[in-house]
């Protein structure tokens, strides 16, 4: 296989890539959707494929569900590497509740990035890493959220 990685193609790849980080970072979802194909798949692969979100409407649906409610939430930088349009992201998101627990999540994502837009969008972390720091409602509080997002993505990933 054969990948464009002149100087033009690689800034497009990470221009979309750490442009949608940072506007998950501020959390501003509509920005965020500007990063995204309109058959982006998202899934976080500790929770696998069959709870993925397809597009950027059901994308940012799911994402509010965890990160909606914090009183505050960050996005830091680290290490990408890629070939052609394949983006490996290392990076961490700090996350705080207003009932005063916090936690410090590690993360490598993988994205593929077509004409500037991200297509697939695939999180690696840690759940207990999570579940062990949150708020003992958290989990709990799954079963009220808008749940319309679902979208199954065996065997597209």
């Amino acid at each position: 296989m054969t990948y464009d990685t002149s100087v033009d193609n690689r800034s497009e790849v990470t221009d979309a890539v750490h442009g949608m980080w940072r506007a998950l970072s501020d959390r501003d979802w509509d920005r965020l959707q500007t990063h995204l194909a309109p058959d982006c798949i998202y899934l976080d692969m500790p929770v696998g494929p069959t709870a993925a979100a397809r597009g950027p409407v059901d994308i940012v649906k799911r994402l509010k569900i965890g990160l909606e409610p914090l009183a505050s939430y960050a996005n830091f930088p680290g290490v990408m590497v890629h070939t052609g349009p394949d983006v490996m992201y290392e990076h961490h998101e700090e996350w705080h509740w207003a009932t005063g627990e916090s936690a410090v999540l590690q993360f490598v994502s993988v994205h593929r990035v077509r004409d500037g837009l991200i297509t697939l969008w695939k999180d690696y972390w840690d759940m207990s890493g999570l579940t062990d720091h949150a708020p003992a409602t958290w989990l709990a509080d799954f079963a009220d959220a808008d749940m319309s997002w679902v979208f199954d993505a065996t065997g597209l990933v």
